[in-house]
């Protein structure tokens, strides 16, 4: 038996693209991972599982049915020049070239292209477009953060790894001591296991980020606080918290889907970012999204620099359009504008609420997918590619945008292609089927 240990692996999971994995190969099979979370080893895992789609399929008479490659990429590409209004989501779990490549697909067809974000993280970015963002890298976070706050996000159990790579148990170059030398705040309605490990923990009433952020830069400025308590959280508890903020040598504020998906939505992002501008005139502070998916902020990085929009881009009128609500995709299938959908790295159908899913169902779905899910459950065609980052390489952005490229460990299954060479395949068969019309 031949066994080999592939270092410096790249976990393709969450947004903290962890890069200092060990995997074990033995006859091309994954038998053992080092260094990864219980999630990431998951991933590596599954890409063996019995749940893996190996061959392409189109539906006939309600049942979908094995068939050829180049049979499946020309139904996708019929499906997609019949429409109207293609819809074409997901993006944030392939590598950087497929999202290059679906961008071109969209703008060939006039279509919609909108990725996860819409639905977790897209209130962000319209927050940092309105008031901007002070940022760093992670590595600065490491070596530099004494003060570390999580605010509406739990990384013991969204991204494990997190707080002992990055953050508050890792000694970094300014940071010798590791804990010893930070403080950790945790902001949050749950007592979360991230609250447990937290040094202070500010527990508010579920939709009172606003009104905690709007006290908390009331105290950071020394203006009066009226009553005892702000979203359930004493009042000497928020200066009490403020004054470590302006004592900060270097400040971070983490913040996640509590949020972005709750009451005020990119208010309280905007709010979260006035904080952090505030406490620069006291101390050095940066404030970071965590974000999900491992290249979520990759799609928005690589739109941007195709159509100066992040999300959400409607190429209808022959041109790049963007406008959050109108041109994002729950927006759409509510609506009933859509009439097919292309669903790349991504579950819309455990994820969607009813409506969306429910209108989706009666539409002719391709779904670009390495595993059953109740997405290719209701799928027309199902194209099965390769993983990004287990069986093939490609470039990915961390949460803090930085690239990282991905190792490929494993070769994939017989017939299963990267996601931008079957991208590339249905963009050929689109064109070619457009010059005949």
């Amino acid at each position: 038996m031949s066994q080999e240990v592939v270092t410096d692996v790249v976990c393709p999971f969450c947004g903290s693209l962890c890069d200092d994995g060990e995997i074990v190969v033995e006859d091309g099979k994954i038998i053992e991972t080092r260094n990864l979370c219980t999630i990431g080893t998951t991933k590596f895992l599954s890409s063996q599982n019995g749940h893996r789609i190996t061959k392409p399929m189109i539906r006939e008479k309600g049942e979908l049915k094995e068939t050829t490659f180049e049979k499946a990429i020309k139904k996708a590409a019929e499906i997609l020049i019949k429409a109207e209004r293609p819809l074409l989501y997901g993006w944030a779990s392939t590598e950087c070239d497929a999202q290059r490549v679906g961008i071109e697909l969209a703008e060939e067809l006039n279509a919609v292209i909108d990725d996860t974000a819409s639905v977790c993280h897209g209130p962000s970015t319209i927050a940092k477009q309105e008031v901007g963002l002070p940022a760093c890298t992670l590595g600065q976070v490491k070596n530099r953060a004494d003060v570390i706050v999580y605010w509406g996000s739990n990384p013991a159990h969204a991204h494990p790894r997190h707080m002992a790579r990055y953050t508050t148990f890792i000694r970094g170059f300014f940071r010798e001591q590791g804990k010893q030398d930070r403080t950790l705040i945790v902001i949050d309605p749950r007592n979360t296991d991230t609250a447990k490990l937290a040094d202070h923990f500010l527990q508010l009433k579920p939709g009172y980020d606003y009104e905690l952020f709007d006290a908390l830069r009331a105290a950071v400025k020394g203006q009066p606080i009226r009553g005892e308590e702000v979203g359930g959280v004493p009042v000497s508890k928020i200066q009490e918290v403020a004054d470590i903020m302006k004592k900060a040598g270097f400040g971070v504020i983490f913040f996640g889907l509590g949020l972005t998906m709750s009451r005020g939505k990119h208010r309280n992002v905007e709010n979260a970012i006035k904080l952090t501008i505030d406490l620069n005139k006291y101390a050095k502070f940066v404030i970071m999204a965590m974000r999900g998916h491992y290249n979520v902020a990759g799609f928005s990085l690589v739109a941007g620099w195709q159509t100066g929009y992040p999300f959400g881009i409607d190429f209808q009128r022959g041109y790049p359009y963007y406008n959050p609500g109108e041109t994002t995709s729950n927006d759409i299938l509510q609506r009933e504008e859509a009439d097919a959908v292309l669903v790349i790295a991504s579950d819309p159908v455990s994820h969607f609420p009813a409506s969306s899913i429910s209108y989706m169902a009666k539409l002719p779905v391709i779904a670009i997918e390495p595993h059953v899910t109740p997405t290719t459950e209701i799928a027309s065609v199902v194209l099965p590619p390769t993983i990004a980052g287990v069986e093939d390489e490609g470039t990915a952005y961390r949460m803090d945008h930085v690239p990282i490229r991905l190792r490929k460990v494993i070769d994939p299954p017989p017939g299963c292609l990267p996601d931008r060479k079957i991208l590339e395949a249905i963009l050929e068969e689109v064109r070619k089927l457009k010059s005949k019309a």
